[in-house]
């Protein structure tokens, strides 16, 4: 090449490189997120955060996929098939128990979203009536997974019951056909089931009858964080930030997530996300920081579990949750 021709090309090879350079330096970090079921309001702030691009701008590439239960979610994060994903605390102990590798970085229900349904029509008032009667949930429903703690903690034989396979979309079908006599399920549903069944409803919450553990949280891959802290880090602060905003203004977080899932009725939404408030919201997120767990709580979890259902191997319960790549300045309103 002549050297003119090489001295023009110079400064443009030099300018190619620079962008190519920077190029590098700015790809996205590619994280798959493992939600614990289908998607409804509380995973609408993941959805707006992703629709308003702030993990683009973090340098997050996020992939969002469908669970089928806090069990599968916790196992596929727990051996590097998801780098993040949303699990059931106690259900997150029992698989680091069986040596799944993870961390809970974020708590999402401070307190248990779990309870009973069913029709006072069926002769059941309460708990000790659930005897030989048929619970419907899914076969990975976190509930299904802590029966015997609820069990053990009303005075009833865990084997006395019989669980029938219901679908989530499925169980308030079940419930008025009476192919089932209860359904479980979470607290965020509870206005449609008071809609569908009025003053027929009966129902029982886990929290008030002492079973208030808590419940789904944001676990990560512990290989992953080893390798990939500050994509974590930044990944939690876009996440806290848009639970933040939610809290504050629900409705940008509902078009957002009506945009991206069909099927979803935004007046069921909105009930349900009223009733998640109540979840997120205890001593801890409120003057420690939204999404902060109570390491005595958690403690407590970790006992209850492995003494009503068992904990394979033996761990410390504080090295499985962190509040490290939280904001303290983010807290939810008392």
């Amino acid at each position: 090449m002549p050297r003119a021709a090489s001295t023009r090309l110079l400064p443009w090879l030099c300018a190619a490189g620079l962008s190519l350079a920077a190029g590098v330096a700015q790809a996205a970090d590619n994280v798959s997120l493992m939600l614990n079921w289908t998607p409804t309001a509380d995973h609408a702030p993941l959805y707006f955060a992703r629709a308003k691009g702030w993990y683009k701008e973090a340098g997050i590439d996020l992939n969002i996929e469908a669970g089928k239960g806090s069990a599968l979610s916790a196992q596929r994060v727990g051996v590097g098939g998801a780098n993040l994903g949303i699990a059931d605390l106690p259900t997150a102990m029992q698989a680091v128990g069986k040596g799944a590798d993870l961390k809970a970085v974020m708590v999402i229900y401070a307190n248990s979203p779990q309870g009973f349904y069913w029709l006072k029509s069926s002769g059941i008032q309460g708990p000790k009536d659930f005897a030989g009667r048929k619970i419907g949930n899914p076969p990975g429903d976190a509930a299904r997974l802590m029966w015997p703690a609820f069990a053990k903690k009303n005075g009833i034989d865990a084997g006395g019951v019989n669980f029938v396979n219901v679908s989530p979309p499925a169980k308030v079908g079940a419930l008025k056909s009476k192919s089932v006599d209860i359904i479980s399920d979470f607290y965020n549903e509870h206005d449609l089931k008071v809609r569908e069944f009025g003053d027929d409803l009966g129902f029982v919450s886990w929290r008030s009858v002492g079973v208030n553990v808590y419940g789904n949280s944001l676990v990560v891959n512990g290989a992953f964080l080893k390798s990939k802290p500050e994509a974590v880090r930044k990944f939690m602060a876009v996440t806290q930030r848009a639970y933040d905003a939610c809290v504050k203004d629900f409705t940008p977080c509902l078009e957002a997530l009506t945009a991206s899932v069909s099927g979803l009725s935004p007046d069921n939404q909105r009930d349900q996300w009223e009733r998640i408030k109540q979840l997120m919201r205890d001593d801890t997120t409120t003057k420690v920081a939204l999404g902060a767990f109570d390491p005595a709580r958690v403690k407590a979890d970790y006992e209850l579990v492995r003494e009503l259902i068992g904990i394979e191997k033996a761990f410390d319960p504080a090295a499985l949750v962190t509040n490290e790549y939280l904001d303290k300045g983010v807290r939810m309103a008392p």
